[in-house]
């Protein structure tokens, strides 16, 4: 596992609930890992999906994360995503910002499209590993991704685009790791 790649994931959705509503792009930069220190990154990819159940969307949740017909006009269907999002995190470790949520919709898109999920079975979640690092800490508060961005002094100009978002978990993790 000390040698296996992270793929630092993170997606955007029409909403909360992965029974009714769909994932629309999925960002992910892998990072190779020499002995569990995270070192270059070698691959990052942004995936747009076309929504097929826009009746469904949270219009709250579109309006966060930037939704709009103009930049999903070449957007790939969700077959064709995870064809690309299953060869390009082959074999690597899965991590992502709220890992269970990010997840979630990530199964459930394997299991619709009938991609087969390549990656190494282990899944790691920032959240938890901040939780574990800053506990005692009586400045650390909260631990969502804004937070931990701004104690590290990591900058996230695009939050809540899923490339963005993927890179700003990559550097949370790097810093973690160095504490």
């Amino acid at each position: 596992m000390k040698n296996k790649n992270l793929a630092f994931i993170d997606i955007e959705t029409t909403g909360f609930n992965v029974e009714t509503q769909e994932i629309i792009e999925i960002g992910c930069v892998i990072v190779a890992q020499n002995d569990g220190i995270p070192g270059e990154v070698i691959d990052e990819f942004d995936l747009k999906v076309k929504p097929e159940h826009l009746e469904a969307a949270d219009p709250e949740a579109l309006s966060v994360n930037g939704y709009n017909e103009a930049e999903w006009l070449f957007a790939m269907d969700l077959m064709q995503a995870m064809k690309v999002f299953a060869e390009k995190t082959k074999d690597c470790i899965f991590v992502a910002h709220n890992a269970a949520f990010d997840w979630s919709f990530i199964a459930k898109a394997f299991a619709t499209t009938n991609v087969e999920n390549q990656m190494y079975y282990a899944k790691l979640d920032t959240i938890s590993f901040a939780f574990a690092k800053l506990h005692q800490d009586p400045s650390a508060g909260k631990y969502s991704l804004g937070a931990l961005c701004d104690r590290f002094g990591i900058t996230n100009d695009r939050a809540h685009t899923a490339l963005a978002d993927a890179r700003a978990t990559a550097e949370v993790y790097r810093a973690l790791v160095a504490l």
